[in-house]
């Protein structure tokens, strides 16, 4: 396993009692319909962590790979202007949270930090995330998901 899905592995299991069962796939899951394909689901089923930079602070937006981001309805989610938000620099991400873009899990960042989950993920009985790389994820239900990521279930989706 990549060293970073590791990582991920090992604070899950001290930080929630959690023991991902995490996939790796060579050739990536960088989209969501990547992911759906090689997990065998439903694109919808994709957790995507989007982080976005809200009126100066990192916030990450656990949307449904069938979904795209409204970022004025973010804004509300978060009570910041429409105008002050849009995605965040790479290198922020990196920086501030510790994952690359297209690894992002929904929680498990080296800071806290706001998040927003796409409603329409609780439609599902598992949602697939990252495990930190563009390469891995790992299955969960996504009130377990709302759970450990201190997340408020939103509508953000355009």
């Amino acid at each position: 396993m990549h060293e970073r899905a590791t990582v991920f592995v090992e604070r899950a299991r001290e930080g929630y009692d959690f023991d991902p069962a995490v996939e790796e796939f060579p050739d990536g899951t960088k989209t969501a319909a990547d992911a759906a394909e090689a997990v065998g689901c439903d694109v919808g089923q994709i957790a995507s962590s989007l982080v976005f930079d809200a009126d100066d602070s990192l916030v990450v937006s656990v949307t449904s790979g069938a979904n795209r981001v409204n970022e004025s309805a973010l804004a509300a989610a978060v009570d910041a202007p429409a105008h002050a938000v849009s995605m965040a620099e790479a290198d922020r991400i990196k920086s501030e949270l510790g994952w690359s873009i297209g690894g992002v899990p929904p929680f498990c960042h080296d800071r806290s930090v706001p998040v927003v989950v796409d409603e329409t993920l609780l439609e599902y009985d598992t949602v697939w995330a990252a495990a930190g790389t563009p390469q891995t994820v790992f299955p969960i239900d996504p009130d377990r998901l709302c759970e450990f990521a201190d997340g408020e279930p939103a509508t953000v989706a355009e």
